[in-house]
């Protein structure tokens, strides 16, 4: 965020961008509490892919397969960066990341799920406890189909996406800890693709 929150600003001026820094904010006040050093020294070309329990996964703004993945402890100053697929050569069209805290395992995951051109699918799972990834060898055939870029969120630790399969919309979800792909078609009312975000809201998918 900007220092001055009052202040009006193009968040892509790469002027503007410089200024900006990390901060803590409590979910019941929204009252700045604690600004961040970013453990790499540059909040620039970095994105924030989830936070819970005070741990918050990073890596680059625009992702690849071999974008490093970072699980910091703001408070503590930790840092862990997670292990390098290196069976991966693909050139993906679209890779997305979440992370969280899967409570029925009582682990953190990272969900990494990339898609090539041809509608190819490879999704990892990462395991805080074991410092390891997994690769899911059984992807569905129903997840052939066009993606939302960039609408994805978990929640206790079960990842969800839009897809799209010509005019209709579904939520796909993704349980780290089963390793269970499930499809929800999207309610009649909502029905304009570009538009939808999907988020968590009060331990419910919005």
């Amino acid at each position: 965020h900007h220092p001055n929150f009052e202040c009006h600003v193009d968040p892509d001026d790469p002027f503007v961008k410089k200024e900006f820094q990390w901060s803590l904010f409590p979910n019941q006040t929204f009252e700045e509490c604690y600004k961040l050093s970013h453990p790499l020294g540059n909040t620039e070309h970095y994105g924030i892919y989830g936070s819970s329990n005070g741990l918050v996964c990073i890596s680059d703004e625009i992702l690849n397969f071999d974008s490093p993945i970072h699980i910091w402890n703001p408070l503590v100053r930790k840092l862990r960066t997670t292990p390098i697929s290196t069976n991966i050569n693909i050139k993906f069209s679209y890779v997305a990341l979440q992370f969280g805290f899967h409570p029925r395992v009582n682990d953190y995951k990272a969900v990494r799920m990339m898609r090539t051109n041809k509608s190819a699918m490879v999704v990892q799972v990462y395991s805080l406890r074991t410092d390891t990834w997994k690769m899911i060898e059984v992807i569905p055939p129903w997840l052939k189909c066009t993606w939302q870029h960039h609408k994805g969120t978990i929640c206790n630790g079960v990842a969800y996406h839009i897809i799209q399969k010509g005019h209709i919309l579904s939520i796909m979800s993704f349980d780290s800890g089963s390793e269970e792909f499930q499809e929800f078609i999207a309610p009649d009312a909502i029905c304009t693709p570009s538009d939808l975000f999907i988020d968590v809201y009060k331990e419910q998918i919005c």
